[in-house]
Formats: C-alpha cells, sequence, structure tokens
C-alpha cells in the first residue's frame, strides 16, 4: 500500500471520526433546546463555525501523528514532492467533492422552496459537506487503486 493510500485512508477515519463526535456533542448538548427564528440560525451558523476550526486543528493534529508513526513503523519518509499523477489524482477528487457539495447546496435549497422548515436546510448543507469531503477522499482512495 503506497503512502498516499495510507494517508487517505487515515484522513477517511479521521473524517468520519471527528464529524461523529462533534455530531453527537451537539446532539447531546441541544437535544431538549427549541429553536425558532433568529436563535434556530444563529445556533446553526455556531454549529457550522465552531466545527471548522475544530476540524482543521483535529486533522493537523491526527496527519503529524501519522506521520510520525508511519515513519517509526515502516522507516518511510513523507514524499516531499507531488508528482503530475498526484496533483491529476488530487483535483479529479476536488472536482467530486465539488460536485457532491453542489448538488447537497441545491438540496439544501430546494427544501426552502418547498416551505420546509429552514432546519431541514441547514441539516443538509451541514450533512453535503461532510459527504463531499468523504466523497473526495474516498475518490482518491478508487483513483490511487484503479489508476486515472
Amino acid at each position: 500500500m503506497s503512502y498516499q493510500e495510507k494517508k487517505n485512508i487515515v484522513s477517511l477515519i479521521s473524517t468520519v471520526l471527528i464529524f461523529g463526535f462533534y455530531c453527537l456533542y451537539v446532539y447531546e448538548r441541544f437535544k431538549d433546546t427549541i429553536l425558532e427564528g433568529e436563535a434556530l440560525f444563529r445556533f446553526w451558523g455556531a454549529v457550522i463555525l465552531i466545527l471548522i476550526p475544530i476540524t482543521i486543528v483535529a486533522k493537523i493534529i491526527i496527519e503529524i501523528i501519522f506521520i510520525i508513526i508511519n515513519r517509526i513503523a515502516t522507516r518511510e519518509v513523507e514524499p516531499s514532492f507531488a508528482d503530475e499523477l498526484d496533483k491529476l489524482i488530487g483535483l479529479k477528487a476536488m472536482r467530486t467533492s465539488y460536485f457532491v457539495f453542489i448538488l447537497g447546496f441545491l438540496l439544501a435549497m430546494g427544501t426552502l422552496v418547498l416551505q420546509m422548515p429552514p432546519a431541514t436546510m441547514f441539516i443538509i448543507l451541514f450533512l453535503s459537506g461532510f459527504v463531499s469531503e468523504v466523497a473526495g477522499i474516498v475518490s482518491q482512495l478508487y483513483l490511487y487503486r484503479k489508476g486515472v
């Protein structure tokens, strides 16, 4: 298994765990709260804005730990450059991720057109960000395995 594949598997697992634990934390903390109007928008804005730095910091820490453990276990050094294949795979994965997020965004906006509650829009938007990140990582794994 190549270094890039291992890195993507660790990234996939960390993404799922971070998102899962954060959703569990938010649910447990606010499960009995009934939000309407401005409070609802403030709540979802805070939930999404707090998730961003938590995810960034956690992923940096996990990547550092992965590099250290991988170095100790395999004596393999992280590649210091990305060749054309790595860049092409990264761009194709990013395209997949963008398509998935745009579909989620359109679905979220469709809930407003269908006069569903605003919370539905925020939940779909929140989940589409997660699903798009997972889709990007999975497509990278697929492209590293199958080739471009």
